[in-house]
């Protein structure tokens, strides 16, 4: 079960105007419960205003070795969210030296390193996890081939820009970099713009045989991850080979409208080995009804983007009102998202330890 520990800050470095590079020391007691796949992210927690708050954030570097002690340190990327609980307070606040709470890592946009040529499309800081991804391949897969679309404000704005380049000269012949940029003409390279859809579908094809990738990462705001899939799909892209990740949420993804949830609804829970069953309130999600019980019950972002709250389905029926972190498969096989689950039956059985 994923837990939360505190780890020393042991460098913070600036990428940008707006964002930041947090690298944490794991003393070696940690390192096994620390240890993760390339493309997982971080779950950071801060008591503010008496509130409890907590934001993800993927790990950029590259993944330890899966039969090694674990990782002795481990980075994340933030960028500044105007407003923001957690952003502004990690990119002025935050010095070598302080402990911050970490829950140890999770998420399934994934990729075991195997042969094979692998793509992604990313926008902003969509980069961080792919970084990781890209990196953990080149370096454990001699055969493989990685190629990165990425699109950026500027070039001022562009996060990991280094980090970026020195895989380009360290693998020149397997890693491909393509960079447009939205708010600034280039001097070489692709013109300006956004990259959406209609774009996307004539850029592809002309950059590397589409049929022939073993996986595609779509990482970024929601608007690019929804058109670079719909680019895929109508280059004939099966969705299996597609693994999405959504940093940014908007106006453009409304919730859905969820039906009044039964009379006297309640939810029963398996977590950690324990179980237990309450009712739910009147509006409650699932996730809020477990926390009012069991403060312990995983969760990040409670917006139905990180995934941490994923539990299996066992009885009963529920709504989801967002779905952007479980893959289509994981719905299919039971999976849902407490953070945006609604009963839609009497009594609703969840498990949180598969």
């Amino acid at each position: 079960m994923a837990r939360f520990h505190p780890l020393p800050v042991a460098a913070v470095d600036r990428l940008t105007d707006d964002s930041v590079a947090l690298t944490f020391a794991v003393p070696p007691e940690l390192r096994a419960q620390f240890q993760h796949e390339p493309g997982q992210h971080l779950a950071l927690r801060r008591a503010a205003d008496g509130a409890d708050v907590r934001r993800t954030y993927s790990i950029c570097s590259p993944a330890p070795d899966p039969d090694g002690e674990g990782p002795r340190t481990l980075t994340v990327g933030v960028r500044l969210v105007e407003g923001g609980a957690f952003s502004p307070y990690a990119l002025k606040e935050v010095c070598v030296g302080d402990e911050l709470e970490v829950m140890t890592p999770a998420g399934r946009f994934t990729l075991q390193p195997a042969p094979g040529l692998y793509a992604a499309v990313v926008g902003g800081s969509g980069i961080t996890p792919v970084l990781s991804i890209a990196a953990t391949l080149l370096a454990r897969e001699p055969s493989a081939r990685f190629c990165l679309i990425r699109s950026d404000r500027t070039t001022a704005s562009t996060m990991f820009l280094e980090e970026v380049a020195d895989l380009k000269d360290r693998y020149p012949e397997r890693f491909q970099l393509v960079t447009v940029l939205s708010r600034e003409e280039q001097q070489a390279g692709l013109p300006s713009g956004r990259l959406d859809r209609e774009r996307l579908t004539g850029l592809l094809p002309a950059l590397l045989p589409v049929a022939d990738v073993a996986g595609w990462f779509l990482c970024g705001p929601y608007g690019l991850v929804q058109g670079a899939e719909r680019a895929l799909r109508g280059l004939g892209v099966a969705r299996d080979w597609i693994h999405e990740e959504i940093f940014h949420v908007d106006a453009a993804a409304p919730p859905r409208q969820v039906p009044a949830a039964p009379a006297h609804s309640t939810v029963a829970v398996r977590l950690d080995g324990r179980g237990g069953a309450w009712p739910v309130r009147d509006g409650e999600s699932l996730l809020e009804t477990v926390l009012r019980n069991r403060p312990d019950a995983p969760y990040a972002c409670k917006g139905g983007v990180c995934g941490t709250c994923r539990a299996f389905l066992v009885a009963g029926e529920v709504r989801m009102e967002r779905n952007f972190a479980l893959e289509p498969e994981e719905t299919e096989a039971g999976y849902v998202l407490a953070c945006q689950s609604h009963p839609a039956t009497e009594r609703v059985e969840l498990d949180f330890d598969r």
